[in-house]
């Protein structure tokens, strides 16, 4: 039994690949990025302040929408996950960042290539964002399994 679970209770070194499992001297070190400045990884706080910074956005939007009354409206929040989702895919895929993230002074890097996110990462990381559990389980470097699944990180942009 140990065998089995011990992969995931390890904790996020256990994702590390078979005989490389020494610690990084700094969160990204394993994927060739900086530790500090442009292209360095992002905290987790900064990766809240972009999302929340883009639902606030989408609301605000979603509720121009509803009109009358919009905070008693039953579809405002549907409407919030909708435009949040179309904006984030959209916004992502042709600049690599969505508005939160541009005020956060984040952005969404591809870690296999120098190249933009591109229509198709866009969409399979926005639709395992809306599951809101892969965000939320990180490995070694703080990627979300959402990042961790497209090939993507959250990287500084200034």
């Amino acid at each position: 039994m140990a065998r089995m679970t011990g992969s995931w209770l390890s904790g996020p070194s256990a994702a590390l690949p078979k005989g490389q499992q020494e610690e990084q001297a700094y969160s990204g070190e394993l994927l060739g990025l900086p530790q500090h400045g442009p292209g360095s990884l992002v905290s987790t706080a900064r990766r809240v302040l972009a999302l929340s910074l883009d639902w606030f956005l989408s609301m605000a939007i979603a509720a121009s929408l509803v009109g009358e009354n919009p905070l008693e409206s039953s579809r405002l929040s549907a409407y919030t996950l909708i435009i949040w989702f179309v904006v984030g895919v959209v916004t992502v895929a042709l600049f690599s960042f969505t508005p939160g993230q541009f005020l956060a002074g984040v952005r969404v890097a591809r870690v296999d290539a120098p190249v933009r996110v591109g229509i198709v990462r866009a969409l399979a990381r926005q639709m395992l964002i809306v599951f809101v559990v892969p965000a939320t389980v990180t490995d070694v470097d703080g990627r979300g399994l959402h990042d961790r699944a497209t090939g993507t990180a959250i990287v500084r942009a200034r």
